[in-house]
């Protein structure tokens, strides 16, 4: 375990964009829980919010801890400088990571979504995108306790990208809706979708590049294997 690793700027690379890209889940999710906590009037478009706030509560929290601590567990700068850092953060991570899908699969399955932002294409794939997110995760976390890291990172990597959906969804999102005046409709459902594929197509990419690389087992990498 090396703990005097001197951290450069290289390193703050990775985490300061994904810190970056987190900024519009986590003012998304800030907006989402004061419409909770101040709404009093019922609408169609928050109904399904008020009468059920648990799962978009929880979703909003898990999924803010999830983006905005996550963007510090991929850069290996930061795993050799705090090693003991990694494995505490990764194991709140995983439970964060758990519940951000889990509450995902949660509102498509019960919440009555309006047909302008939810039609038949998008429902099966936010069903997809969280259950191959909490599978990811479960498998990251299984290989790391057979001391698995290159699966590991690899999995972990799939369901952080998968994880920072809304990230790109806004940054898709935004010019069809700016350039349109439209909001709704089965282009808004295909535009989500494509911006999920462009997260899974940029994490295959980062996980092709690195298996290049000597993977090693050291501890350093391991949030669950405790050597303190």
């Amino acid at each position: 375990m090396n703990n005097t690793h001197r951290l450069t700027m290289s390193d703050f690379k990775v985490p300061a964009l994904l810190l970056a890209l987190s900024v519009i889940p986590t003012l998304g999710g800030a907006v989402r829980l004061m419409s909770v906590a101040r709404d009093t009037v019922v609408t169609h478009d928050n109904a399904r919010f008020l009468q059920a706030p648990a799962p978009v509560v929880i979703h909003a929290i898990s999924a803010t801890l999830y983006c905005l601590l996550g963007a510090f567990q991929f850069e290996r700068g930061f795993r050799l400088r705090w090693p003991g850092w990694h494995r505490r953060v990764g194991r709140l991570l995983a439970l964060a990571g758990l519940m951000t899908g889990f509450t995902g699969l949660w509102m498509t399955a019960a919440y009555r979504i309006p047909p302008s932002l939810q039609g038949p294409i998008l429902y099966w794939v936010r069903l997809a995108v969280g259950f191959a997110m909490v599978a990811s995760i479960l498998i990251g976390w299984s290989s790391i306790l057979r001391r698995q890291v290159a699966r590991h990172e690899a999995f972990m990597i799939r369901a952080y990208a998968l994880g920072q959906g809304a990230a790109t969804q806004a940054l898709v999102l935004s010019p069809w809706m700016l350039s349109t005046g439209e909001s709704g409709g089965p282009t808004r459902d295909l535009l989500m979708t494509l911006a999920w594929a462009i997260n899974v197509v940029v994490a295959e990419s980062i996980i092709r590049r690195r298996s290049k690389r000597p993977h090693t087992s050291a501890p350093e990498l391991s949030p669950w294997t405790s050597r303190v």
